[in-house]
């Protein structure tokens, strides 16, 4: 999870306030302190960690709370508003120009991620139905063009380029003029990066801003960086008057200090955020949607808008069914793991569930990748009568199945226990879903029907 170590110690801290009748000044002050040690560690910027600190204190030690019925949870609010005004308040959404195409420049240091962002980005507009045109004007890194011609491959996205040779001034102005002939609406142009903050580095930038115009001027910083990446932003902002920040490797494990300090310093919201290292893993960045999940509280509309995204209805309402009477086959669970991965990694999805990381059910469960890819290895080794119906696989068969998979016998058996496991496992939790959500709550459902054991998924 990003920010896991902050999210953690956050989510302690405001345990101890949920569920206080009382909310003394002595509560709000060791409370205080304790979050301030923990964005310090977490690599915020000391002013940004003050100023904070001091509006949580005087709303916290306000009327507002002292006459509330649950002071503790007004706190937590309180704390979860000021996080979310931290970090821009509310998503910055891209500008698109009057007259297109509509210019993205993309500029930042090397190895931040920008050629891959700019895939990324491309990838993002195509699927909200725009023409994106993908311009190569990094002529220094090696391989980089090539780089960005295969990602404009993955996903069908046109890539200019002139070569190695030309100038990037050049490339930018022969590419607005193709953009414009061609139809393109969208033109994001890939930069070249340095090492460090330079003179010429910044001169280069300067000259294919004059000649681009560009309605957006995206800073990509790793934000595994922290502090660093802030006064990179700085630089970079004083400089090219930059319209956003994109933050990437927001999935590893950051301190989170860049993506709660960025906004406070620069005055530049963060507009996208790569949550991992997949073609479509670039989402929009919504603080109040973080500032949520760093506090515990999840992040239902992202994981809903995931799951639209990505699940066909019919297909699950047919899943549904087959749950409810016990008919899961081998070639749904193969349909549900392709889904598994559409949506993300599970640890990811995890964090978007209210309270789920304080279930130590939850936080057992862990996603295998090359497991994944052995279970699938022994489902494509199975007939098609054998996938539809469990109950034929004998001795014999489940040898063959092994070999055919480059799996063991015993492998081929465990995978399919877990397998039975876990559709006896979703029926009973199909049962006791009603309109009113599982009954007894998702807690009672982990211990009672898990075992309190922390059941492994069969993926």
């Amino acid at each position: 999870m990003a920010f896991e170590g902050l999210a953690s110690r956050l989510q302690s801290v405001f345990g101890k306030l949920r569920g206080k009748g009382k909310v003394t000044e002595d509560d709000v002050n060791e409370a205080m302190r304790e979050v301030r040690l923990a964005l310090l560690e977490a690599d915020v910027n000391f002013k940004v960690v003050k100023e904070f600190i001091a509006n949580v204190k005087e709303k916290a030690l306000g009327q507002e709370v002292a006459k509330s019925f649950t002071p503790g949870m007004v706190v937590i609010d309180i704390v979860n508003k000021e996080l979310t005004a931290l970090m821009g308040g509310s998503n910055a959404r891209l500008e698109r120009s009057n007259r297109p195409p509509t210019v993205i420049m993309m500029v930042g240091l090397q190895g931040a991620g920008k050629t891959t962002t700019s895939g990324k980005l491309a990838r993002l507009l195509q699927k909200q139905n725009h023409k994106p045109l993908l311009v190569a004007a990094d002529v220094y890194r090696p391989a980089a063009i090539k780089q960005l011609q295969v990602l404009g491959g993955q996903i069908n996205v046109p890539v200019f380029t002139l070569g190695d040779n030309a100038n990037p001034v050049d490339i930018a102005a022969q590419a607005l003029q193709h953009a414009k002939e061609n139809g393109f609406d969208t033109v994001i142009i890939d930069t070249a990066g340095r090492l460090h903050i330079d003179e010429a580095l910044m001169d280069e930038l300067k000259n294919i801003r004059d000649i681009a115009k560009p309605t957006e001027t995206l800073l990509v910083v790793d934000a595994m960086t922290g502090q660093d990446a802030v006064n990179v932003a700085q630089s970079f902002n004083e400089q090219l008057t930059l319209t956003g920040v994109v933050l990437t490797k927001l999935d590893g494990d950051t301190r989170g200090g860049a993506a709660i300090s960025v906004k406070a310093v620069t005055g530049c919201p963060i507009k996208f955020a790569a949550m991992g290292e997949k073609i479509d893993a670039l989402e929009p960045f919504h603080p109040e949607r973080m500032a949520s999940r760093i506090l515990g509280m999840g992040d239902m509309l992202s994981l809903i808008e995931k799951a639209q995204a990505s699940i066909d209805a019919e297909k699950a309402k047919d899943l549904e069914r087959k749950m409810r009477n016990a008919e899961f086959t081998f070639d749904d669970f193969l349909e549900q793991m392709e889904q598994v991965r559409k949506l993300g990694p599970l640890d990811q999805l995890l964090d978007m569930l209210p309270g789920a990381g304080q279930l130590k059910e939850m936080k057992n469960l862990k996603v295998d990748e090359k497991q994944m890819a052995r279970m699938e290895a022994i489902v494509k080794s199975m007939t098609k009568e054998e996938r539809a119906n469990p109950d034929l696989l004998n001795v014999s068969r489940k040898k063959r199945i092994a070999l055919g998979s480059g799996n063991s016998v015993q492998e081929v058996n465990r995978f399919v226990k877990q397998f039975e496991d876990m559709r006896k496992m979703m029926k009973q939790f199909s049962s006791m879903m009603g309109p009113k959500g599982p009954k007894g709550g998702l807690k009672n459902f982990m211990k009672g029907k898990m075992g309190g054991k922390g059941f492994r998924f069969p993926f």
